[in-house]
């Protein structure tokens, strides 16, 4: 009977464990130890908040092409009243600056909007020599599934990639998909989904790699993760069920 339950055990605790070659990141790093990187610029889209600064040689005949600084009541930080204080760019993907009016973003990226209003400026005669300085302030990641703390996180940076968005949630755990990572994405009036494969190291020079303002990310539970969960919890539950499976042998075989 001892023997039946030694096999019992280890075969319950053989079906729910995860092979080394689903838990070890990049494992062909080595194949790809020194490549040229080769990051595309993430374009503007609808709903971002974006921070403009127009300066000048002489800073005071920038200041009208400036939004004021006022005070608002009730934001809590800095970063807030920048958002509040910015230009939110519409559906249309327009936005609206003081004496230049409406400027159209569509399929621009972040340089491609500073080129443009620094070349507008200068051509209508507003200012001489201008400097544009573009920033996001709203771009954010949503990280779910299995991941040490899911949630929504905002960064500042122009480009993060996947593995530091991993990292602001804290990592997968260990029972995390790592050959399956789902990529939420919406750009340019169109929603992809696309798989990632953590394993490996020879996406990192393809557009998944780099993360996109309101990309989500999804961590689906690996195989063994999925197998306990529907039967097997913990160490306590395999021990109740093969003290059971034992029992029920030993009254059949009375």
């Amino acid at each position: 009977m001892n023997r039946l339950l030694y096999i019992i055990l280890i075969s319950i605790l053989f079906f729910s464990c995860a092979s080394r070659k689903d838990i070890i990141y990049f494992q062909d790093a080595s194949n790809y130890a020194s490549v040229a990187t080769n990051l595309k610029p993430v374009s503007i889209e609808p709903n971002d908040i974006l921070s403009i600064r127009i300066g000048a040689l002489v800073p005071e005949t920038a200041l009208a092409y400036n939004i004021q600084t006022a005070n608002t009541v009730g934001v809590s930080s800095t970063l807030d009243i920048l958002k509040v204080q910015g230009y939110l760019v519409s559906p249309d993907k327009t936005i609206v600056l003081p004496i230049l009016g409406e400027i159209n973003t569509a399929g621009l990226s972040v340089k491609d909007l500073e080129t443009k209003l620094k070349s507008e400026l200068e051509k209508g005669g507003h200012l001489v020599n201008p400097s544009v300085a573009v920033r996001i302030l709203n771009a954010k990641v949503t990280i779910l599934g299995e991941v040490k703390s899911p949630g929504t996180y905002p960064f500042l940076e122009q480009s993060i990639s996947i593995p530091q968005a991993l990292g602001y949630a804290g990592d997968l755990t260990i029972n995390g998909k790592r050959n399956d990572i789902l990529l939420i994405r919406e750009s340019e009036g169109k929603r992809t989904i696309t798989h990632v494969d953590l394993t490996t190291a020879d996406w990192m020079n393809n557009e998944q790699y780099q993360v996109h303002q309101n990309d989500i990310l999804v961590v689906n539970p690996n195989d063994a993760k999925v197998k306990t969960a529907g039967y097997i919890g913990n160490a306590s539950t395999i021990l109740t069920i093969a003290s059971l499976i034992l029992s029920s042998i030993i009254l059949i075989t009375r």
